[in-house]
């Protein structure tokens, strides 16, 4: 599996306004105005109880939801820098395997495209029947080529009655078969 430039790119990171920590912000000076309001009234003894209550529960309630978003935020700037972690943990190791058998693959891509060529595929059988093999369903293929499913499915058919198989299982059996050495016993 070839590396592409895209893949080797490092993951976007937030260099600029996030609009959770905008909402944070204005919840904390919601927070803050009311708690200046609640003294002030306090101070002044101009509003009932109740009122002093309400304000002082939306204050408290600004500020559980300011602390909840910063929260949030910070625990998934950590899974954002895990998950950057595995990607480029994964992305070393999809290089390190494609670098250790690349030459097997080009042997193994010769191999197949001289089998394409005895069971004498059409350039758009060998496209489809190569996607098959790479696992792509159908509707993939299809989108990919630009063309109709049902035209993938026809010239799927076709691959398999020149080749004699049963189907993509079959195709992909008659590849891997003898690439695939039993586990060694333990």
């Amino acid at each position: 599996m070839p590396v592409r430039p895209e893949d080797t790119n490092p993951a976007p990171t937030h260099d600029g306004w996030r609009p959770q920590v905008g909402f944070a912000a204005i919840l904390l000076g919601i927070t803050a105005l009311l708690a200046w309001d609640l003294v002030t009234d306090r101070a002044y003894r101009s509003v009932s109880t109740a009122h002093l209550v309400v304000e002082g529960l939306a204050a408290f309630s600004a500020l559980g939801a300011a602390t909840w978003v910063l929260s949030t935020l910070r625990r998934q700037g950590r899974e954002v820098q895990r998950l950057q972690g595995d990607l480029a943990k994964s992305r070393a190791e999809a290089t390190r395997w494609h670098d250790e058998v690349s030459e097997l693959l080009k042997g193994l891509s010769h191999a197949i495209d001289g089998q394409f060529d005895r069971w004498d595929l059409s350039p758009a059988e060998r496209e489809v029947a190569l996607l098959l093999l790479k696992g792509l369903s159908t509707r993939d293929i299809a989108d990919l080529r630009q063309t109709r499913e049902a035209t993938v499915r026809q010239q799927a058919q076709g691959v398999y009655r020149k080749a004699d198989l049963e189907g993509r299982a079959e195709l992909a059996a008659f590849f891997l078969e003898d690439l695939l050495a039993p586990p060694a016993p333990r």
